[in-house]
């Protein structure tokens, strides 16, 4: 479903109205009954991912916004995690291999 604008000639109302592109144009204003014509409006569209000007060449205020939204890095919670995972899963995994090993 597409967005079309359009304008009355008689009340100068302007309006949106979604409409499937095989549909056809309104003719007429529901609000006084005057003809309306469809407006030609720009496309929205947004550019995604890396390669455009906008995110490879960002102004100084959108670097700012950029550095605001990382979090910040903690050396000691970022050194603790992987330590204790590594002990705990070793452990975990060497005890019935021994123990099936002696008792076979």
């Amino acid at each position: 479903m597409l967005t079309y604008e359009y304008v009355c000639e008689k009340c100068k109302r302007t309006f949106e109205v979604r409409q499937r592109i095989s549909a056809a144009p309104l003719t007429t204003c529901e609000v006084c009954g005057g003809t309306v014509r469809r407006l030609l409006s720009s496309a929205p569209f947004i550019l995604k991912g890396g390669g455009w000007y906008v995110t490879d060449y960002p102004s100084e205020s959108r670097k700012k916004a950029i550095a605001a939204e990382k979090p910040a890095p903690t050396t000691s919670d970022s050194k603790a995690d992987p330590k204790p995972d590594a002990k705990s899963s070793t452990p975990a995994s060497g005890p019935p291999t021994s123990s099936s090993s002696s008792g076979a």
